[in-house]
């Protein structure tokens, strides 16, 4: 008898008041075991009191143990507890809020913390990865659409918790959280719906972030500012910490949005339902240079908070590009290539449409270009497509390039080599650097890696900044304020402000106000770096100070008689081990034979038999072949067609021989009639049979077809422009003609 499903299952069993054997669903609240779940607390940080660290193992322990006790319950048992046990959804729902995450401000704590938090991060794993499971064996499984009702009718499960899920446990389970999350919405789409509907309030972060920053966005629906609300403070005014505030929840929202659309491809179609590429780059082109200019500009604050505020920037803006990027790439590129000819039409459609709603918005399209090139997506479309509009392809490449244009910084760069950024202390790092906090790999290859310096300084500017600051203080040295103005990366109003303010860096203090600039020589003077023909030769004076001049021969050199050529034996070491060479070779004098021959000809196969042993005769050996005219002195014969050739070939052979002495002329005319009548018919034109308009002689009657070749005759006559003398006389009376 085949297994039934949990949700149709009964269970027999005796009724303690009556003593009766009775049936109950397997699936009740009666199977419950009363147990409460512990709620789970963040771990202590560093500098506690050894006090609250046992206290807070204890606690870690007794959920530990409770988790395990629940993964060792039998199928039945064990779905009995996630049901109907309110205190275990409160355990789950406590670890994914207080957990730290890889992005957070953690200090490593002690070892035996972090032991605890490995083994109870792996059993809450367990647990969930059960939970999403509806089948474990033949045996022992639920029906599809009863564990589908059970998980969303309790709220086993809800968008929340799948973006919490994702963050945490991404790291080395990408497989099994990929099959957990799918088959949590194959068995149940209404998490779709539920999706659909979280879209808005997860835009709604970023305008709130916008908010805070005093900026506004396109997306944005804040309210006008009340009267006697607080002025909103721009990110270069608010205090350091409301600023790292915000760059934390930034980069937990940044993480948070990346990871579920790259485990879970299926989603992005309903992220791009409200417009969510064009919110995600408005909000880059507007918050992020923001930001990057408050942390630069704060020098002189928290060195330490500022470094870590500048890289968590930096991960905030690769993950924005990459989120962009595996939209783009799930809602377009890839059903491209999956699809057939005839339906890559819309989707190629849809690309266009995303970058064209981008096309002004240049920093958010230089980074992403940095990242992902445009072009070898355009490409891509251009080589499965057809019919893809080259206009508006043309006219987004080139929107590309010019959101390019000015940046010293090129994207060939970008792209292969790790930006280096200035730290906001003033020390030159590489951004893309492992971070200092608790970083999984995956994080520590994305650090900051998005992060672009501003334009590089060079040429005049910098004596334009310098002059500029002399015009106000102009008792300042030219020295001085270049290296104000390098350590404060040309940025003209802070150094003037921190100047007049008296706010002098440490590095900069023990220098002289009134130094002067030091003029740097040129590195390639004229005379090395002259480059021509005679470069670094044996007689170059001016890359050399001796020159041998025996090597140096004035005038015309004596002419060398052959003699004194055949004697120079400089080459003949070379070949003598060879046995190549030879002083002489004795030529003996042959005897005199019959057959020498004083002529100059090539001998060197008289000794050869040729065609001695073949079996030709000797008639065949003499006789030649027939004389042919070279193709370049035969004359051109004009070519008709293979019908025409043949024709005339028949014609020649039966025509008798010409006797042009004397013709009879009838005989050409009728040739030459002939030959028109040829032509003609090759050209198209249609003989004009009308000897019938002849006819007989009067008085005997005319045939049907003389009778209508005389009509023909007598309609071209009057219709065929033959009545030009009459049209002309009605012209002339009516006036249309001057006399």
């Amino acid at each position: 008898m085949p297994a039934l499903p949990l949700d149709q299952l009964q269970i027999s069993h005796k009724d303690l008041k009556t003593g009766k054997l009775r049936t109950s669903p397997a699936l009740t609240w009666k199977w419950k075991t009363d147990r409460y779940f512990a709620l789970y607390k963040p771990p202590p940080k560093d500098n506690i009191p050894a006090l609250v660290v046992d206290s807070w193992n204890a606690c870690t322990t007794f959920v530990a143990n409770d988790l395990d006790w629940l993964l060792a319950l039998l199928h039945d048992k064990f779905w009995c507890q996630v049901v109907f046990n309110e205190t275990l959804q409160k355990c789950l729902d406590s670890y994914l809020h207080y957990v730290p995450r890889n992005f957070d401000q953690w200090v490593a704590p002690a070892p035996e913390v972090i032991d605890m938090e490995k083994g109870l991060h792996r059993s809450v794993f367990l647990a969930f990865l059960h939970m999403s499971t509806h089948k474990e064996s033949k045996d022992h499984f639920i029906s599809p659409s009863a564990f589908g009702e059970i998980l969303y009718n309790n709220f086993q499960f809800d968008i929340p918790k799948i973006l919490d899920l994702r963050v945490l446990f991404g790291k080395g389970n990408s497989p099994l959280l990929q099959k957990m999350i799918g088959n949590i919405f194959i068995q149940q789409p209404s998490y779709y719906n539920d999706l659909d509907e979280t879209m808005p309030t997860i835009l709604q972060v970023f305008s709130n972030i916008l908010q805070h920053c005093g900026l506004q966005g396109d997306g944005a629906c804040a309210t006008p500012q009340k009267l006697e609300e607080r002025a909103r403070l721009t990110p270069s005014d608010m205090p350091l910490l409301e600023l790292k505030d915000i760059v934390l929840y930034l980069c937990d929202t940044c993480t948070t949005l990346w990871a579920f659309p790259d485990i879970f491809p299926l989603a992005c179609p309903t992220f791009q339902k409200h417009d969510f590429c064009y919110r995600l780059a408005s909000f880059y082109e507007i918050a992020i240079p923001k930001l990057e200019s408050a942390i630069k500009k704060r020098r002189l604050e928290d060195s330490k908070l500022l470094g870590d505020l500048w890289q968590r920037l930096s991960h905030s803006r690769k993950k924005l590009l990459e989120i962009f990027h595996i939209l783009l790439n799930q809602i377009c590129l890839l059903p491209v290539l999956e699809s057939s000819c005839d339906n890559i039409q819309g989707f190629v459609e849809a690309f266009l449409q995303i970058f064209g709603s981008l096309l002004q918005e240049k920093r958010s399209l230089r980074n992403y270009d940095a990242l992902f090139p445009v072009a070898d997506d355009v490409s891509l479309l251009q080589q499965a497509s057809s019919a893809l509009d080259e206009t508006r392809t043309a006219y987004i490449l080139q929107a590309v390039e010019s959101a390019w244009e000015g940046v010293d910084q090129r994207k060939a760069t970008d792209a292969k080599d790790p930006p280096v950024a200035e730290h906001p202390n003033g020390v030159m790092e590489a951004v893309s650097r492992p971070s200092s906090l608790r970083q999984n790999s995956e994080e520590e290859e994305c650090l900051g890696a998005a992060a672009a310096p501003g334009p590089a300084v060079c040429g005049v500017e910098p004596d334009s900044l310098i002059s500029q600051v002399k015009d106000l203080l102009p008792d300042l040295g030219e020295g001085f304020i270049l290296a104000w103005l390098k350590h404060s990366s040309y940025d003209l109003e802070q150094v003037i402000n921190n100047i007049l303010e008296g706010r002098l860096a440490p590095a900069l203090c023990q220098l002289d106000r009134g130094l002067d600039r030091r003029v740097k020589p040129d590195p390639t003077p004229l005379l090395t770096s002259r480059h021509n023909i005679f470069q670094n030769v044996e007689f170059d004076v001016l890359s050399r100070d001796s020159v041998d001049l025996s090597r140096v021969h004035k005038g015309r050199r004596k002419q060398e008689s052959a003699r004194s050529l055949l004697n120079d034996k400089r080459g003949w070491r070379r070949y003598e081990q060879y046995s190549v060479l030879v002083e002489e070779v004795p030529v003996q004098p042959a005897e005199d034979s019959p057959y020498d021959c004083e002529d100059e000809y090539d001998a060197a196969f008289d000794g050869s038999p040729v065609g001695a042993h073949d079996a030709d005769s000797g008639d065949e050996l003499l006789s030649r072949r027939p004389f042919t005219i070279p193709q370049a002195l035969r004359t051109e014969v004009p070519r008709g067609g293979q019908e025409e050739d043949e024709e005339e070939e028949e014609a020649e052979d039966e025509a008798p021989t010409p006797d042009h002495f004397a013709q009879d002329p009838a005989a050409l005319r009728g040739k030459a009639e002939a030959r028109r009548v040829a032509f003609l018919a090759r050209k198209g034109y249609r003989h004009d049979s009308s000897t019938a308009v002849a006819g007989s002689p009067r008085g005997h009657g005319q045939s049907r077809e003389t009778t209508q070749e005389r009509r023909k005759k007598e309609a071209q006559a009057t219709r065929a422009n033959h009545n030009r003398r009459a049209v002309a006389d009605r012209k002339g009376s009516k006036g249309m003609i001057p006399s």
